[in-house]
């Protein structure tokens, strides 16, 4: 198992393509649902049929929830923190803004993520390498984007776009939170589903009070399509993924899924619907993976490091 603050394996950083994929693909389901569904029933739709996916997984494992009353406070907090606020104020935004300024946006949550992890925990601090890392990888994202999506920044929906960045901040929060289930002995599949159980009863009532669900018409088919990705690959899939790298490499490298998602949007664009990737993309890509490698450390430990007696030198075997 990683050591929560060192480096990352070529298992983690598998993983966390793997959790980028999956959350990427949320973007566009959730696109889809809106055309059918308010944002508030779309969420609680999400995390209620997510629960009952993993639920149903749960037990078909032989596994059980726990019982006791200070993990299931704990999951509470969880879910405020990872689904209802952040869900909820993003599935708004993108009603209000253009995709890739939330792209953009969403971005910022390793950076949060890193000023969270230094002020509330002994083992995450930030340094220079990884404050480098981060500046660099968020230039990454604009870059593939395109700066051209910052010009929508303030104006009228300056109210959206200030939703985006109180959810990636909790999201940030959620990632230092959720580290007490691995102390409290969690597994991860047992947390996703009740984290996921306790944002259904929380948001239920809401949605009834706002939306009133049972007035709207049935949505078209390929809005339940996009329900279903959403919930099984986005939410259900995802979650288990994301507990497990939580408890494997902490919150602060764990962030960095938000970094990788647009570099798997758009190469999943070029592989599977042929799109062609222009210049800006491969240098976001670039400036993206120099960043990863300035954070994840071995790189720049090993660049830096003074060569000793041991090492095979490059003048090795030659007379000075």
């Amino acid at each position: 198992m990683t050591t929560i603050g060192s480096a990352m394996g070529p298992r983690d950083w598998g993983m966390l393509v793997l959790l980028s994929i999956l959350w990427g693909g949320s973007f566009f389901f959730i696109e889809i649902g809106l055309r059918g569904l308010p944002p508030f029933t779309l969420v609680l739709l999400r995390v209620t049929l997510g629960a009952g996916v993993l639920y149903l997984v749960v037990r078909a494992t032989g596994a059980r929830m726990p019982r006791d009353r200070r993990i299931w406070v704990a999951f509470l907090g969880m879910a405020l923190l990872n689904n209802v606020v952040p869900f909820s104020l993003l599935t708004w935004g993108q009603t209000q803004i253009a995709g890739g300024l939330a792209a953009i946006l969403n971005a910022t949550t390793p950076l949060w993520g890193v000023v969270v992890a230094h002020l509330l925990t002994p083992d995450e601090k930030a340094t220079p390498a990884k404050l480098a890392g981060l500046a660099c990888g968020f230039a990454g994202v604009v870059v593939m984007v395109g700066g051209e999506a910052l010009a929508g920044m303030g104006g009228a929906a300056a109210g959206a776009q200030a939703a985006c960045l109180v959810a990636t901040l909790s999201y940030a929060l959620a990632g230092i939170y959720g580290r007490r289930f691995r102390a409290l002995g969690v597994a991860p599949l047992a947390t996703a589903c009740g984290q996921l159980a306790c944002s259904a009863a929380v948001l239920l009532p809401l949605v009834l009070w706002v939306d009133t669900p049972w007035r709207l018409p049935a949505p078209p088919v390929v809005v339940w399509g996009a329900l279903a990705g959403l919930v099984l690959l986005s939410t259900a899939a995802a979650y288990v993924l994301y507990f497990r790298l939580l408890a494997r490499v902490g919150a602060t490298n764990l962030l960095l899924v938000t970094f990788l998602i647009p570099v798997t949007a758009i190469l999943l664009g070029a592989l599977v619907l042929g799109e062609v990737l222009a210049p800006a993309h491969w240098m976001g890509m670039a400036l993206i993976g120099a960043g990863l490698l300035a954070i994840d450390g071995r790189v720049p430990r090993l660049l830096l490091r003074p060569p000793s007696a041991s090492d095979p030198g490059l003048f090795q075997g030659r007379d000075i």
